[in-house]
Formats: structure tokens, C-alpha cells, sequence
């Protein structure tokens, strides 16, 4: 019935600090984490990776050259 999500590979996703910034969705009633980019003029959310544990976090930082991440709830 539902199919399973695709995965964004790095190669096809672009990050531009001009346009976009680096932010970790928190949801207040299951605490699941995803990290992103959010589009500073749209405020479209585009989702990269799910978050299970401070390695992962760790992950999308190196992955992407960020060194500051906002946290949405």
C-alpha cells in the first residue's frame, strides 16, 4: 500500500547557505528528529536523513561541510 522512501543521495541534493539553511525537525510528541534544509524564502522543508542518535547528527554536519544547525519543533 505505501511504498518505501527514496533516498536522497548527496549527489542529488545541493546545499547553498545563500538560499537555504541547515535545520533538525523535532517533533514535540514522539521526539523523532530529521535533518534538512529549509529555503529561506519559501520556508519549503526538504528532508535529508532521520536522526536516531547525536552519530548521526554528527553525519549530516560532516556530509554537508555545516557547522551550525537550527532545531525546529
Amino acid at each position: 500500500m505505501f511504498g518505501k522512501r527514496k533516498e536522497v543521495k548527496k549527489s542529488e541534493l545541493t546545499f547553498d547557505e545563500k538560499t537555504m539553511r541547515a535545520v533538525i525537525r523535532a517533533s514535540i510528541c514522539t521526539g523523532e528528529q530529521v535533518a534538512g534544509f529549509k529555503d529561506k524564502e519559501t520556508g519549503h522543508f526538504t528532508d535529508v536523513m532521520l536522526i536516531r542518535s547525536p552519530k548521526d547528527i554528527e553525519e549530516f554536519k560532516r556530509l554537508y561541510g555545516i557547522e551550525n544547525i537550527t532545531k525546529e519543533y
